[in-house]
C-alpha cells in the first residue's frame, strides 16, 4: 500500500528559515517513522516551498548540496485526491441492449465513450429509454449503420449465413406477416425482414433481395432456405423470441454512437481543484462527469457523491501561523502540525493540532531540539541548513529576537556541519545581497509579509545587506515598484526595511496614505518622504511589526 503524503511547507516569500526548516523537519519525521515501526502512521513527509527560492537560500542549498523543494502554489483538494470512479470506456458500437446491461452490472447511469483512451461521448440511461421510447421511424437502424453482430447478440440469436461484421445500412424494419404475395409486396431492396414460419415466405423474402432475413421462434430452416440466402449474401439470423418481442427489442441492437452526447461535453481535469468542479455541478444537472488527465486521455468519472468523501491534503505548517502567508487553499487542507516562532496569527483548524510555538530567533532552533527530543542524530546536510536558518533569522546574532538558546544551538550546529560561523555568515549574506543580477520582483518579495489589524492590511519587506550604500540603491529601486504592491496586493501601506547587517540599523521606506505620519510616530521619529532610518530595528517580527501594530491600534 502507498505511503500517505504528508507535505512540510513554509510560508509565502519564504526566507532561509522557511525552506531550511521545512527540508528539516520533513527529515526528522521521516526518521521517526523508520525508527518506530510499532508507532509509524504509514505517513512520508514531504518538504515543499510556497514560493521562489531568493538567493540567501539558494546559495544554502548549493553550499549543503541540498535540492530545493518543489514549488506548490495551493494546497486545496483536487480531484486527484478523491476517490473517482474508474469505470472503463466502452466503444461506440456497443448496441444500446449491452450498454444497459454494463450499467445494470456497474451500477451506474453514465457510460463513457472512449476510443483510443480519448473521449468520445457519454451515453446515459435517459439516452437508452429515448431509443426504445421516442422512435418510430423503421429505417432508423440502417441510419444508425447497426452491425448484424449487434442484432444477433442483442436477439440473442445465430448467424447462420453471411458477415456478422457487416452493416445494416439502407433499408426498412419489415414485418412479414400476411400471404406470401402480401410479404413480397412490403419488401423493397435490402431491407431486414423478421418473419416467422413458411418456407414459400421465406424463399420469396430472399429473391426480393432483402439484405437480412430474421426467422422468429426459433423456427426451423430448411437448408434450401440456408443456400439460397447464401447465394443471394443474405444475413440469415434464427431467434427463439417471437416476432413481437423480437420487433420490440431490435431497436437495442443499435449502436450507442447513434445517441450518444457528443458535444459540449463537461469535463474536468484531473489537476482541478473540487471548489471549482462544485461550482460548476451546482449549474449543470448532469450526474456523472468524466475526468481528463494532462495528456487529454480519460481516466475515469467523478459525481456529487464522489465529492462527498474526498481526503483533504494534509500538511505540516513551519515558520509561520498567519492565513495570509500560508499557501492558497490552506482552508481546504487538513493542518495536521504548527511549529513557528512568531506571534500568534490567524490560522483556523478544524481540528485540534499539534502546534509547538517558543520565543526563540528562529524556527529550526525548535527543530534541532524536537531532533534532540527523538533521540535521532542530525546529518551533517541537516545541520547546515539549520545552521544557516538561524544566522540568517538572527542576523548572525546581532538581533533582538536572537536568544542564548539560538546562539548554543548554532555553534554545535557549526560543529556538526563543519562550518566557521563568521565566514560562513559573510560569505552567505553576501549571496543574499546581490541584488544586481535580480529583477526589482524578485528582490521585493525575497522577504516580505502581509499582517492585517482591524482597519488596516499592510505589507512589510525586508531586505538585509553589508553596506549602507547598497542597500540605498536597492532602495531607489524599490520605491515605484511599492506603489505598485499596493493596488495587486489591495494593501493600505507597503513598508520595506532595508536593514544594515553590520551597523545593525534599518532605513524604512514606505508608500500609501499615511504610511509615513504612522511610522513616525510609531518610532519618534521626524517624518522624511526619502525614508526614516531607525537605530538598533534589524528585527521585523520583534521589533517593527509590534510597534507598527500599537501605533496603528491607537490611531483608529
Amino acid at each position: 500500500m502507498a505511503k500517505k503524503k504528508v507535505w512540510v511547507v513554509g510560508h509565502k516569500h519564504p526566507d532561509t528559515d522557511s525552506i531550511c526548516a521545512a527540508i528539516s523537519y520533513a527529515n526528522l519525521k521521516n526518521e521517526i517513522e523508520k525508527k518506530n515501526p510499532k508507532t509509524a502512521t504509514g505517513m512520508t513527509y514531504i518538504a515543499k516551498r510556497a514560493g521562489s527560492v531568493n538567493a540567501e537560500t539558494a546559495y544554502v542549498l548549493e553550499r549543503f548540496h541540498a535540492e530545493a523543494p518543489a514549488m506548490i502554489s495551493d494546497v486545496g483538494t483536487q480531484i486527484k485526491d478523491i476517490q473517482i470512479r474508474r469505470t472503463e470506456g466502452v466503444n461506440s458500437h456497443i448496441s444500446m441492449k449491452k450498454a444497459w446491461e454494463m450499467m445494470k452490472i456497474l451500477g451506474v447511469v453514465t457510460l463513457p465513450v472512449v476510443r483510443e483512451n480519448k473521449l468520445e461521448g457519454l451515453i446515459v440511461t435517459g439516452d437508452i429509454a429515448k431509443s426504445y421510447m421516442d422512435v418510430y421511424d423503421n429505417t432508423i437502424l440502417s441510419t444508425a449503420r447497426t452491425q448484424y453482430k449487434n442484432i444477433v447478440e442483442t436477439l440473442d440469436g445465430q448467424l447462420l449465413t453471411g458477415n456478422e461484421h457487416a452493416y445494416f445500412v439502407h433499408g426498412k424494419v419489415v414485418i412479414g406477416i400476411g400471404t406470401p404475395e402480401g410479404v413480397t409486396s412490403a419488401i423493397d431492396k435490402d431491407d431486414l425482414v423478421m418473419i416467422g414460419d413458411g418456407e414459400e415466405s421465406q424463399m420469396l423474402s430472399i429473391t426480393s433481395n432483402c439484405s437480412c432475413m430474421i426467422v422468429t421462434n426459433g423456427y426451423e430452416i430448411s437448408q434450401e432456405v440456408i443456400e439460397a440466402a447464401k447465394e443471394r449474401e443474405v444475413v440469415l439470423i434464427s431467434t427463439p423470441y417471437d416476432t413481437f418481442t423480437a420487433a420490440r427489442l431490435i431497436n437495442q441492437s443499435m449502436p450507442i454512437k447513434q445517441f450518444m452526447t457528443n458535444k459540449n461535453l463537461v469535463t474536468f481535469q484531473i489537476e482541478d481543484y473540487v471548489d471549482e468542479v462544485k461550482e460548476t455541478m451546482s449549474k449543470i444537472r448532469h450526474r456523472d462527469f468524466p475526468i481528463l488527465n494532462e495528456n487529454g486521455n480519460y481516466v475515469g468519472m467523478v459525481s456529487r457523491r464522489n465529492l462527498m468523501n474526498m481526503q483533504k491534503k494534509q500538511v505540516i505548517l513551519v515558520d509561520h501561523n498567519e492565513k495570509s502567508q500560508a499557501v492558497d487553499g490552506i482552508n481546504e487542507a487538513e493542518i495536521l502540525e504548527i511549529i513557528d516562532h512568531h506571534r500568534l496569527g490567524s490560522l483556523e483548524t478544524v481540528s485540534p493540532v499539534y502546534f509547538r510555538n517558543q520565543p526563540l530567533g528562529c524556527t529550526s532552533t525548535i527543530i534541532y531540539q524536537m531532533f534532540e527530543e527523538q533521540g535521532v542524530e542530525v546529518p551533517e546536510q541537516i545541520a547546515g541548513l539549520l545552521l544557516s536558518a538561524i544566522i540568517s533569522d538572527t542576523l548572525m546574532f546581532r538581533s533582538p529576537t536572537c536568544t542564548p538558546l539560538d546562539k548554543k544551538v548554532a555553534e554545535r550546529l557549526a560543529e556538526i556541519a563543519g562550518v566557521e560561523i563568521e565566514t560562513y555568515a559573510k560569505n552567505m549574506f553576501q549571496a543574499g545581497s546581490d541584488f544586481w543580477n535580480k529583477t526589482t520582483d524578485e528582490i521585493f518579495y525575497q522577504d516580505f509579509k502581509i499582517f492585517h489589524t482591524d482597519n488596516c492590511d499592510f505589507g512589510v519587506a525586508q531586505i538585509s545587506a553589508m553596506s549602507r550604500e547598497e542597500l540605498d540603491k536597492v532602495g531607489e529601486q524599490l520605491r515605484p515598484f511599492m506603489i505598485q504592491v499596493l493596488g495587486e496586493k489591495k494593501l493600505d501601506m507597503v513598508y520595506v526595511m532595508l536593514t544594515d547587517i553590520l551597523e545593525e540599523s534599518s532605513k524604512v521606506i514606505f508608500a500609501g496614505n499615511d504610511a509615513g505620519k504612522i511610522l513616525a510616530g510609531a518610532f519618534r521619529k521626524e517624518e522624511r518622504q526619502e525614508g526614516i532610518l531607525l537605530e538598533g530595528i534589524v528585527s521585523r517580527k520583534k521589533q517593527m511589526i509590534p510597534t507598527l501594530m500599537n501605533a496603528m491600534a491607537e490611531r483608529n
